[in-house]
């Protein structure tokens, strides 16, 4: 049985910052876009704030699996659990079922924390620009991390800033 890779996938400014205000600090359509493409059709994990953040409705098209010490999520696509472990484990067994080969970490800033141990790829959309905020993603290690993909992305019409579309992948030990 082939194992099902964890992915973070994230958008992360020059200073670190993924957040403000229970959002993010910028409109970036581009990248939204590359979001759905890499995420559709595979279990989603993120933290409730994060899920809030969208709405408090699961995105089209993929099982969410939400990590909160308190709330249960009673709604159709939606599973609620007690630990990013917890939660891990039901996304790799829902993908196993529908065929899929990975699962994606979405956010928010303390989910990242904590998968990033865990994580076999990262997908990172550098935006080009310094923010305030009050959310950051941890610096990437390169010594565990490696860059095997890179892509400049200008600014599109309904974009703030320009972004660098970025892979790494987990060293082998």
């Amino acid at each position: 049985m082939t194992p099902i890779k964890t992915v973070i996938i994230v958008a992360v400014s020059q200073n670190g910052i993924i957040g403000r205000d229970g959002d993010m600090p910028w409109k970036l359509s581009t990248d939204l876009r590359r979001f759905k493409a890499l995420s559709m059709g595979k279990p989603l994990v993120m933290g409730r704030k994060t899920f809030e953040s969208v709405g408090s409705k699961p995105l089209p098209g993929r099982p969410h699996i939400i990590v909160s010490r308190s709330e249960v999520f009673d709604m159709p696509g939606v599973e609620s659990a007690a630990s990013l472990e917890d939660a891990l484990d039901r996304a790799k067994s829902m993908a196993r079922t529908s065929g899929v080969a990975e699962v994606c970490i979405v956010g928010g800033g303390e989910i990242y924390r904590q998968a990033l141990e865990h994580a076999d790829m990262l997908h990172v959309t550098h935006v080009e620009t310094v923010v305030d905020g009050d959310t950051s993603f941890p610096q990437i290690d390169p010594a565990v991390f490696e860059l095997i993909e890179e892509t400049s992305v200008p600014a599109g019409e309904k974009d703030n800033f320009p972004t660098r579309y970025a892979i790494y992948r987990r060293r082998s030990a």
